[in-house]
């Protein structure tokens, strides 16, 4: 199935009262698509069930209770997937999640993996006086969310599943993912969903409020929040990214409309513009007028 079929096109009935979806009735169609559109994806596919690496936060608790209520809580297959002595609480939340939701869940310990590619790999690129320290975090940090995506395709590959995606449309926007990393699935059940949003079907699914109401993060580091990486909050960002995108608006009309501070919101338009590739299959020259094979299908 295309790229394209994988995004909904909400009407404005659909959409609620506001610019968000956050109406009890919107949130209800909503939920509704997004189950029976999981549960086509999964029979087209004639998949045996799917798999979702969970962090015990927001995302990945929504995508695996719309997972469970799709195909049913004996076809899907929790992750806990962690690599640092800070992810012990958030594994311990994802395997309570689990269970409550009467699921299969597997802790899987990748502290070994990482050391091993430090030890092999990353010690070949590593300059003789390091003066850019942060730029070694982010390269791991992405090493980290790609060891993450290798089990969740390993289990998916021997188990006859799809792996199934907990990226958010704000973070998608954003490119607030790593590429092949948790950027990697075959399907995004929330990814139409701005962060607001699925603050919004959390309630409404009665995911705990300490899930809800948890500070978002990419778990790179333990301090790590994605607040202070985007430098907003998504309280700021999605409504910028709803005018800037949704509604292809002016930035600048954006800006005195949402009394936004000018540069953090040019950062984040910019952000949005310079992150494309990571949301695009990876191009080809085009030769001989061949329509790259990443528009070709249904």
């Amino acid at each position: 199935m295309s790229a394209k079929r994988k995004t909904f096109v909400y009407s404005e009935l659909e959409n609620g009262r506001g610019p968000f979806i956050t109406d009890r009735d919107a949130l209800e169609t909503v939920r509704d698509r997004i189950v029976d559109d999981l549960r086509r994806t999964v029979s087209g596919a004639d998949a045996d069930g799917v798999v979702v690496a969970m962090s015990g936060g927001i995302d990945s608790t929504v995508t695996a209770a719309l997972a469970v209520e799709a195909v049913g809580s004996d076809r899907v297959l929790g992750l806990g997937l962690p690599c640092h002595k800070s992810d012990r609480t958030q594994v311990n939340e994802a395997r309570t999640i689990a269970d409550g939701l009467g699921m299969g869940f597997r802790e899987i310990q990748l502290q070994p993996l990482l050391d091993a590619f430090e030890e092999t790999v990353a010690a070949e690129f590593e300059p003789e006086s390091p003066d850019r320290p942060n730029e070694r975090n982010y390269a791991l940090g992405n090493v980290v969310a790609r060891l993450r995506m290798a089990c969740a395709y390993y289990a998916a590959n021997r188990e006859s599943r799809l792996v199934v995606g907990t990226a958010n449309r704000s973070e998608l926007l954003l490119g607030y993912f790593t590429k092949y990393g948790d950027g990697a699935a075959d399907v995004y059940p929330i990814g139409d969903l701005y962060k607001t949003e699925v603050r919004a079907l959390a309630k409404r699914l009665g995911v705990p409020r300490r899930i809800v109401s948890k500070a978002p993060t990419a778990g790179f580091w333990a301090t790590q929040t994605d607040a202070d990486e985007l430098g907003a909050s998504y309280d700021v960002i999605d409504p910028l990214l709803r005018r800037f995108v949704d509604k292809d608006g002016s930035l600048e009309t954006a800006i005195d409309a949402l009394e936004l501070e000018p540069d953090l919101a040019r950062e984040l338009a910019s952000r949005c513009v310079r992150t494309a590739h990571k949301r695009r299959t990876p191009r080809t020259p085009g030769i001989a007028g061949r329509v790259g094979v990443g528009a070709i299908g249904p």
